[in-house]
């Protein structure tokens, strides 16, 4: 999906996690900046929500959709499953 057309990634991890190591390109997103991210973000565009271990991001991915953001994933397996596939695609903050 990421190499066949625009995504936007949110992690929403806590803060010293995402500093220590996200997906390239990935946005943190947390309550603080929550409606501003819904109120600015093109909603046409695939979401794709990650957490720790792919648990929570479903919940945050249902809450996105309600939102109005028509395409939303929970990426399976969280961070951690996508690290431990692919480490030259995540970065320290």
């Amino acid at each position: 999906m990421l190499l066949d057309q625009p995504v936007n990634i949110v992690d929403i991890r806590d803060a010293d996690s995402f500093q220590l190591a996200h997906i390239t390109e990935a946005v943190h997103l947390d309550n603080t900046g929550m409606q501003s991210f819904i109120n600015d973000t093109n909603q046409d565009i695939p979401l794709i929500v990650c957490c720790y271990h792919g648990n929570m991001s479903q919940s945050a991915g249902a809450y996105l959709a309600e939102k109005g953001f028509a395409e939303v994933y929970s990426l399976d397996g969280g961070f951690a499953e996508w690290a431990s596939r692919f480490p030259d695609d995540c970065e320290p903050d």
